[in-house]
């Protein structure tokens, strides 16, 4: 997520970590490479403009100018800028109506809203406790309506049925009428989308909203559009009485654009990031986390939240009492952890939220993705269990066989028996404390993946 910008800010300002101090000339030079590299992000010249102004004050000042470690201080104000840009704070859903709660989702085709809408629905549902429903008002797509009637089976939201022949208004007061006798908490209302900005769309979406008035309004755009996802949720608010947006497809955009600036086009807060296909790819939109994940400082914080939600956590007791009882880590718990890392969204999710994980050569990470997960999980079910709890057996034609048994070939067993090795040896650096030698080692694991 935001590769490229990461990648240029980070060795743009990594210049100046070795320098004695700060002149009005190394900050000018830093701040134009700055500049580029936010423009390269397709990010909106004017939140550019008043970007690079606010840091170059900043950076001028006397705290700076006195500091032990100008670089550092030069770093957290570009850190402070981007927070500021970008909303500072995460700014909840307002849920605070009697129930159903109605929650409106609008946006252009192709944005991903009907995805969005139970992907919201899921996490209301896991994270608040809610109950909700879901319907979809768009009346020229039918393949909309029967795509969130699976979806919501799959998830267990209560689906409000609808049909082409009704009118969008009708569709929506209906299901929250029986939304109010089901006694839900949520109700999430899905929009028809169109392929660009018109009055026809406006007109319908603005008549919609004046007959259910929703609490909250939320505007669903796709990150990979850049600056023109703020100037086109900023003719949506000109429309709606947005209160917040949501930003699709962050996972496949490596500018960033669209994240900086949409807060400062709109004045609207980013409430929720989509990082996924997956209905579980959804994560509230913290600035200060994106801040530190744009700077290559990772997002620790993110990643145990994740942990704590989406491990198994019966499981990885039962794992952490095996390990401080001595016994090995085997090829068993090594799938065991595998298919718990596969069912939190994949190695991509997590990999982003690593600390340092730009020094990581791209091509590397390009390599390391869900398809080879699961590769390596199926490597692992094509052994025995015996040769699981005790991997010295796995020699000669035992590897054969398991090559044979799941499809892959010889060097694919050897590679995952190789990082198997390398997994047992970082436990064995957990289990005595050393998280920081425990990072390392999950770095430079992911750099041998491919030998």
């Amino acid at each position: 997520m935001f590769d490229n910008l990461t990648d240029r800010l980070s060795s743009t300002l990594k210049k100046l970590k070795g320098q004695g101090r700060l002149t009005e000339d190394n900050i000018t030079d830093t701040l134009k490479e700055v500049r580029m590299a936010l423009l390269e992000a397709d990010v909106a010249l004017p939140v550019v403009t008043a970007f690079i102004d606010q840091v170059k004050v900043g950076a001028l000042g006397q705290d700076v100018q006195a500091s032990l470690s100008p670089g550092q201080s030069l770093i957290k104000l570009v850190q402070a800028e981007l927070i500021k840009v970008m909303g500072e704070t995460n700014e909840n859903l307002n849920l605070k109506a009697v129930p159903p709660a109605v929650i409106l989702l609008a946006g252009l085709q192709g944005a991903g809203k009907t995805t969005t809408v139970a992907k919201l629905g899921r996490w209301l549902q896991e994270n608040q406790k809610k109950k909700v429903g879901v319907v979809s008002a768009d009346v020229y797509r039918p393949a909309a309506i029967k795509q969130l009637q699976m979806l919501a089976e799959d998830l267990k939201l209560t689906f409000f049925d609808s049909d082409i022949s009704q009118q969008p208004v009708d569709i929506a007061k209906n299901a929250i009428e029986a939304a109010k006798k089901k006694f839900l908490d949520v109700i999430i209302i899905d929009t028809a989308g169109r392929l660009h900005v018109d009055d026809d769309m406006m007109s319908e979406i603005k008549a919609l909203h004046a007959a259910i008035n929703p609490i909250e309004t939320l505007f669903v755009v796709d990150s990979m559009t850049g600056q023109d996802a703020a100037n086109t949720a900023k003719a949506f608010n000109d429309a709606l009485p947005l209160t917040g947006v949501i930003l699709t497809k962050a996972d496949g955009d490596a500018r960033g654009g669209a994240a900086l600036s949409i807060r400062y086009i709109t004045g609207k807060p980013i409430k929720f990031i989509g990082v996924g296909e997956k209905t579980n790819a959804l994560e509230p939109f913290y600035p200060d986390r994106i801040a530190s994940r744009i700077l290559g400082m990772g997002d620790v914080l993110g990643l145990i939240e994740e942990l704590e939600q989406k491990v198994d956590k019966e499981k990885a007791e039962k794992f952490a009492r095996k390990l401080q009882k001595g016994k090995g880590f085997d090829l068993e718990d090594f799938r065991e952890q595998l298919q718990q890392m596969h069912d939190m969204g994949g190695i991509g999710s997590m990999m982003d939220k690593l600390p340092g994980i730009n020094s990581v050569p791209q091509d590397v990470k390009d390599k390391v993705n869900d398809k080879m997960l699961a590769r390596q999980i199926a490597i692992i079910c094509s052994m025995t269990m015996q040769e699981r709890r005790t991997p010295d057996l796995i020699k000669g034609n035992r590897k054969k066989r398991i090559a044979d048994g799941c499809g892959q070939q010889l060097q694919d067993v050897n590679r995952i028996l190789k990082q198997f090795l390398m997994m047992q040896k970082m436990m064995k650096k957990m289990k005595n404390g050393n998280m920081a030698n425990m990072m390392r080692g999950v770095k430079s694991n992911i750099r041998n993946m491919r030998r």
